[in-house]
């Protein structure tokens, strides 16, 4: 028994580990490849195929294929597109070093781009099948999987910032960390192969044959029917805000290690070069900040607990605009935007979907769960990103290995980003607090309640 779960350990912990290679990192290595201008797209992409490829990959795993086999083979995929973008990437890179100084050169982000969105099309289903495998294989050994499963998916979570050190500190032969360089794509698209001829060991998940001979509409089937509940206004005013606080989700993590880095520009601070590491801590806090969700919602219920992630999703942006490697207050700052990310994501996150459960007839959780993860990381995301990328362009600028201020805002381009997204933040939340209507009642042995 003990060595299904060691097992299951092993693969969330690969799952995690071969996004945590690039995720918070592509932005420094993209600013170098003279890609730097492209950010948003690859973040904006990975928001596109989550709205269409987990259902997809979902239907396939219910009706025709075992989903550890789906998930190998989808990991296979994802590696094998991850190395080509990687091999497109290290060109890229010697096309900007032999144009370096040249004013305005900008890459051809194609080649590196279309095998990146091709493996993230692949990576993104993974997320939910590596879910599918765990609870499946954890309830046939006879586990609690709700019991369970916390603790293995926790170690996802460290999968995730273990990959993180190893590109922010290793170079793989070249003479600067992964986190610079084509080679945290290499990263990442090596393990993804590891990872996928591993889940072909794990054990047989077998089709649910009754459940795959019901008949179900595409609309179904692709969860879209989730969106009848748009007819209670409060879930549909819970929908809407979910997909405006999504907007926030990517932000930092196509931008925090750039702007972190930017600051090596100027000085050779510790932090600065080691942005990666820094921003791990976000990663750690999320991981513990998991265990007070439950706690909250119970004792606060769903509007408050919201409120508190929404206001901490404002300290995270504005600590980031008053934050600097030069000073040790600067510092201080930063490392309170990692650590109060935790609460902005899991209190969102966590919270929304165990809301969604709640609320959701039983019939329709499952299409309810995929309408929120489609509103937040799909759409919100995707749209959240993209609007960044326009307004960091605006204030900030490539120059040389570093995207600082451009010179018409003198130092502060990048903190009046911040504040932007800051004040962002703040008004979502204000209009939240008026706008949504729950009342929450404390009630033994009840999660939620109104």
């Amino acid at each position: 028994m003990k060595s299904i779960k060691s097992r299951l350990i092993v693969m969330n912990f690969l799952q995690f580990a071969v996004w945590g290679a690039y995720l918070t990192c592509i932005g420094q290595f993209l600013g170098r490849a003279g890609l730097g201008d492209y950010i948003s797209w690859f973040y904006v992409a990975q928001g596109i195929v989550s709205i269409f490829m987990p259902a997809i990959m979902g239907i396939i795993a219910d009706k025709y294929v075992q989903p550890q086999r789906l998930l190998g083979m989808s990991h296979i995929a994802a590696g094998a597109f991850m190395l080509v973008a990687a091999y497109f990437g290290y060109e890229a890179s010697q096309v900007a070093v032999a144009n370096a100084g040249v004013e305005g050169f900008k890459g051809d982000i194609w080649p590196v781009f279309i095998p990146y969105v091709l493996s993230v099309a692949f990576y993104m289903p993974t997320i939910a099948l590596s879910n599918t495998v765990a609870f499946g294989t954890l309830t046939r050994a006879g586990y609690d999987f709700v019991k369970a499963f916390p603790p293995i998916r926790t170690l996802g979570t460290v999968g995730f910032i273990a990959s993180m050190w190893m590109v922010n500190s290793i170079g793989f032969g070249l003479d600067q960390p992964a986190q610079y360089t084509y080679m945290q794509l290499v990263a990442s698209g090596a393990l993804g192969l590891l990872l996928g001829f591993y889940c072909f060991t794990l054990p047989k998940c077998p089709i649910d044959v009754a459940n795959a001979s019901v008949k179900k509409s595409w609309a179904q089937r692709l969860g879209l029917d989730g969106f009848v509940l748009f007819k209670q206004k409060k879930m549909a005013m819970f929908f809407i805000f979910s997909m405006l606080l999504g907007v926030s989700l990517q932000i930092t993590n196509g931008y925090a290690t750039p702007y972190i880095n930017s600051f090596a520009a100027t000085s050779n601070s510790w932090f600065a070069n080691n942005s990666t590491m820094l921003v791990s801590l976000s990663q750690i806090s999320e991981a513990l900040c998991i265990l007070l969700t439950s706690f909250f919602l119970l004792r606060y219920g769903i509007k408050r607990v919201m409120l508190i992630a929404m206001f901490a999703w404002v300290l995270r942006f504005g600590f980031f605009g008053i934050g600097t490697t030069e000073t040790t207050l600067g510092v201080i700052a930063l490392i309170a935007s990692c650590l109060v990310y935790g609460v902005a994501f899991d209190f969102f996150n966590v919270s929304g979907a165990m809301f969604v459960q709640q609320e959701a007839p039983k019939s329709m959780q499952g299409s309810a769960q995929g309408l929120f993860m489609l509103m937040t990381n799909g759409i919100g995301a995707s749209v959240g990103t993209y609007i960044a990328g326009l307004i960091v362009d605006k204030h900030c600028m490539w120059a040389g290995d570093y995207l600082v201020s451009r010179p018409e805002y003198g130092a502060d381009g990048w903190q009046i980003t911040w504040f932007i997204f800051a004040a962002y933040a703040l008004v979502v939340a204000l209009a939240f607090w008026v706008l949504f209507r729950y009342k929450h009642t404390r009630k033994e042995g009840e999660m939620l309640k109104h």
